[in-house]
């Protein structure tokens, strides 16, 4: 061993070497300070990333859960409102009938109420021709009167004969019309 010892005396020291007893001890004391490390922090450490892994994997589920819960709900407004938009067609197509229905009865009403008119129209014309008819009648008939007495030279007062002259006479200008009327349209 003194041999060792004098060779190490003859070497220079390696100053990135350090002497063998501060390794040891060196050594023993990291062993120790990692001994306690491992019993002591090193489930503290542990216990605290376990809960945070899994508050992030609940996180996750709850994330997934939410998001599948938000898509559902997604699904189910967009069938209401697809529902709503077929409704609101419906709803449109039925407000369209129901126009044109109105429409509809509104025209055959109008028409009726037109005919209604022309036909009264016809009647009040009708009426009115006639008592023109009438009126004229016996405003001829009464000039007639006086003019044929006036020509005979008597009184043709009578009520009766007066009223069966003027009938006469105007059946005959009647007459004598209606064969104008028959020979115009068989010239054509």
């Amino acid at each position: 061993m003194s041999a060792l010892v004098n060779m190490a005396a003859e070497v220079p020291e390696n100053p990135l070497v350090p002497p063998i007893p501060e390794l040891v001890i060196g050594l023993v004391a990291f062993f120790i300070v990692f001994g306690f490390l491992a019993k002591k922090l090193l489930p503290n450490v542990n216990k605290v990333l376990d809960e945070r892994r899994e508050k992030i994997e609940g996180g996750i589920e709850k994330a997934e859960a939410l998001q599948a819960e938000a898509q559902q709900v997604l699904e189910d407004y967009r069938s209401q409102l697809a529902d709503a938009r077929h409704e609101a067609a419906r709803l449109r197509q039925e407000a369209q009938e129901q126009g044109a229905t109105l429409i509809a009865e509104m025209r055959a009403e109008g028409q009726r109420q037109r005919e209604e008119i022309i036909a009264a129209g016809h009647a009040q014309i009708e009426a009115d021709r006639k008592q023109a008819a009438q009126s004229l009648r016996q405003d001829v008939g009464k000039l007639a009167t006086e003019l044929a007495g006036k020509l005979v030279g008597e009184s043709l007062e009578d009520h009766a004969r007066q009223s069966r002259t003027i009938d006469r006479f105007l059946d005959e200008l009647e007459a004598k019309a209606a064969s104008d009327s028959t020979k115009a349209e068989a010239g054509r």
